[in-house]
């Protein structure tokens, strides 16, 4: 990832710390993607008025995840006969596409993966069918939406390992030396004998009875 964000065509905008202006610099794997379009009005043109989501999160945001990736990108067909004769309402727009797996089954976006090969893939890699590369793009927008995902789970495995061995050396410490002590209960307080014929004396030099 860090190959690919350095050896992107389009910088990143910045300001030069040295002189305050503006300025450009090599993309990292944290930065968005930048956009294809110039403004919200570009976009929207050349999406019949829709406006491109931002994708980052998209299967955080959506119940399914990389599943539902995958079907939106290998769900498009022509709508059944059968709908529009029962539904004659929910005809497919001019300009939309029909996907059962969208909410409102027409979304403005074409199909993007048409046929296979529309991705160069390199020697001892899956061929780029239309199946492989839906997958692909599921898996990569996973790890966009959690790039430090692995990293967590590496820390969070060590972390279950080592409470385990915490626990285990615990019980072992607790059987070799206090289990065989019993517990000890000592009078404190008033309850303390002493303390009792302190209270005792007190009250009789007073010529407290009781």
């Amino acid at each position: 990832m860090k190959a690919i964000a350095n050896q992107w065509q389009t910088e990143v905008p910045t300001v030069n710390p040295e002189t305050g202006e503006a300025s450009t610099r090599k993309a990292l794997p944290s930065d968005r993607f930048p956009s294809p379009y110039a403004n919200e009005t570009a976009a929207r043109a050349a999406n019949n008025n829709a406006l491109p989501p931002d994708l980052s999160l998209i299967t955080k945001a959506r119940e399914g995840g990389a599943a539902y990736v995958y079907s939106l990108l290998t769900g498009y067909r022509q709508q059944p006969a059968e709908l529009i004769q029962k539904f004659p309402a929910s005809k497919t727009p001019q300009g939309l596409h029909y996907n059962p797996y969208f909410a409102n089954l027409n979304l403005a976006m074409p199909q993007p993966l048409t046929s296979d090969g529309q991705v160069t893939y390199a020697p001892g890699n899956p061929k780029p069918t239309v199946d492989q590369m839906a997958k692909d793009v599921a898996a990569f927008l996973v790890w966009t939406a959690e790039p430090k995902l692995e990293k967590r789970h590496a820390t969070g495995l060590a972390v279950v390992v080592f409470l385990l061995f915490a626990t285990v050396f615990g019980y072992l410490a607790y059987r070799n030396i206090w289990y065989g002590e019993k517990a000890v209960v000592r009078a404190t307080g008033p309850l303390d004998p002493k303390n009792q014929a302190k209270a005792r004396s007190a009250k009789r030099k007073a010529g407290v009875t009781g």
